[in-house]
């Protein structure tokens, strides 16, 4: 595996905080993008999950997708945690990122 290398794993939430969804991938906002604009189908189209309240960066892919199962196993009182330690007002990370419209590149 490259050292240059960027995994995610990231939790994003509905409108009002009620709805979580926990994912990985290599390129945060491109993924970001997808989901906001409707362009992945599933649970976060369908929930409308697309706030980016909590994210943290790995340069292995298994580590990413370790950390990704396990949050996924916790009960929604830890992911809370998790977030409110590191973004306590439960604000759009991503927020800034999509002033323009436009895709990010892959």
């Amino acid at each position: 595996m490259a050292a240059d290398h960027s995994y995610y794993v990231y939790l994003l939430a509905s409108g009002n905080n009620r709805v979580l969804y926990t994912g990985v991938t290599n390129n945060l906002k491109r993924r970001l993008y997808e989901h906001k604009h409707g362009l992945v189908e599933g649970f976060t189209k369908k929930y409308r999950v697309h706030k980016l309240v909590y994210f943290e960066e790995t340069n292995d892919v298994n580590t990413a997708i370790a950390r990704e199962k396990e949050i996924k196993g916790w009960l929604r009182e830890k992911k809370n945690s998790l977030v409110e330690k590191e973004n306590s007002g439960w604000n759009d990370l991503s927020e800034e990122w999509f002033k323009d419209s436009t895709m990010p590149e892959k």
